[in-house]
């Protein structure tokens, strides 16, 4: 019955680690590029920065989840991993210039601004996901 479920647990742990590392490498990347660092203000208590980032998250995890399930290779897998990471980038920096006082809005705690930067993530991270193929 768990036949399967076991032979398939190294393909499984494999694309688990992979997706895990292009997460974590994801979020130290959009720290880097954002004027402040969300981890730092999460730590401190900061709402906005953690809406804004774990929309960003969410955005990110949503495409690679779908490159997962339709290409079952983990090449393929890390491919889209960075046209997600990179179409995640070019919404923040869109948002940027469609909004010059992000870079203060987030620290400041202005909720709004972490709403709107995570609705943008999912959003394009659902149109990305949508798109591969």
């Amino acid at each position: 019955m768990f036949d399967p479920v076991l032979n398939q647990l190294p393909a499984f742990a494999g694309f688990f680690a992979t997706a895990i590392v292009l997460l974590v490498l994801f979020v130290l990347l959009y720290v880097w590029v954002t004027p402040y660092n969300e981890l730092a203000m999460i730590r401190e208590g900061n709402t906005a920065a953690a809406i804004s980032l774990g929309g960003a998250l969410l955005g990110y995890a949503l495409p690679i989840g779908v490159s997962v399930a339709t290409s079952h290779d983990i090449a393929v897998m890390v491919g889209w991993g960075v046209v997600a990471g990179a179409v995640q980038l070019g919404a923040y920096l869109v948002a940027r210039l469609a909004l010059p006082d992000l870079g203060v809005a987030i620290p400041h705690e202005r909720r709004s601004a972490g709403i709107f930067m995570a609705s943008l993530s999912v959003g394009v991270g659902i149109l990305n996901a949508a798109c591969i193929v």
